[in-house]
């Protein structure tokens, strides 16, 4: 239905755009107190690195930020001129943390939510460390 707007450029009444903004401002800040609950319940003794973390925070850290510079790289190539910062910005952005409203996703799925906070916990205290590096990548 969003997309019907988007396309066809209909404004929304004041009031509705407004509410509706309220509420997808509320997203995240739920989502981490659903995170919240879900670690007191398990415990944050439980959070881990796994065979499964690891191979999650490969792809998120690694392997994304990877690709996203070689698509930069290879642009020009192909006619597409990507400026330096937007570059930057767009390896950077490659490698944040997995999404605050994963363990919630999950759970809406009945899948293993535990492992899911834990992926995000990780990835989360993992960024500090990561940031850094790909801006020393980027350059």
């Amino acid at each position: 239905m969003a997309i019907i707007w988007l396309l066809t450029g209909w404004k929304l009444p004041m009031f509705a755009s407004q509410f509706l903004t309220y509420i997808g401002n509320l997203v995240t800040p739920l989502a981490l107190i659903y995170i919240g609950i879900v670690l007191a319940d398990s415990g944050i003794s439980r959070v881990r690195i796994d065979r499964d973390s690891l191979l999650a925070l490969f792809g998120r850290f690694i392997l994304a930020p990877a690709v996203m510079i070689l698509l930069i790289k290879l642009a020009p190539g192909i006619g597409w001129n990507v400026p330096s910062l937007m570059g930057k910005t767009f390896i950077v952005q490659a490698g944040t943390p997995a999404l605050e409203v994963l363990p919630v996703l999950v759970n809406e799925s009945h899948g293993d939510v535990d492992y899911a906070t834990n992926v995000v916990v990780l990835s989360t205290l993992l960024f500090v460390v990561v940031v850094p590096v790909l801006m020393m990548i980027a350059g």
